[in-house]
């Protein structure tokens, strides 16, 4: 089953942290000096805060999936809807090392597809040279746009 994840930034974490624990009647499930994530079951949602990043407000949105299979299911979909697909691969962002793909509805709206493998300690914590990822890589259609929004979105 797939949960639907929304990112936004946000200027004053302590602050925003008491607001969304009040608002969903959780505290997050992850808390860090930069960022903060509640995975929500009612919605099943994760939602992510983090003072990483552009002005204030959503970044982006997407789907989390809990298998492979559901990661190239969200893909195919993507590719159906004829929107061109970034695809990153294995990577490290957010404190997670996900695979993942991007995708940029024709509002420039970017979503992200994941499936999450682990938890990390570092933000976005770099990969060994073997297993180099394109997540915070600088480069340059729709395609340009997902990659500058998936740097954007990961690196801050």
């Amino acid at each position: 089953m797939k949960r639907f994840h929304v990112h936004a930034h946000v200027e004053d974490l302590q602050a925003s942290v008491a607001f969304y624990s009040r608002l969903f009647a959780a505290e997050p499930t992850r808390l860090e000096a930069d960022y903060a994530k509640w995975m929500l079951d009612d919605p099943r949602v994760n939602f992510a805060i983090s003072t990483r990043g552009g002005k204030p407000g959503v970044d982006h949105l997407g789907f989390q999936a809990d298998t492979e299979p559901e990661l190239v299911e969200l893909e195919a979909r993507a590719r159906s809807a004829d929107l061109a697909v970034l695809r990153e691969g294995a990577v490290s962002c957010c404190y997670a090392r996900s695979t993942k793909h991007w995708v940029v509805d024709p509002q420039g709206i970017a979503w992200e597809h994941f499936h999450t493998l682990a938890d990390i300690s570092v933000f976005s914590e770099k990969p060994k040279p073997a297993e180099a990822s394109a997540c915070c890589a600088t480069t340059g259609t729709s395609v340009q746009q997902a990659e500058t929004t998936a740097k954007q979105a990961c690196c801050g």
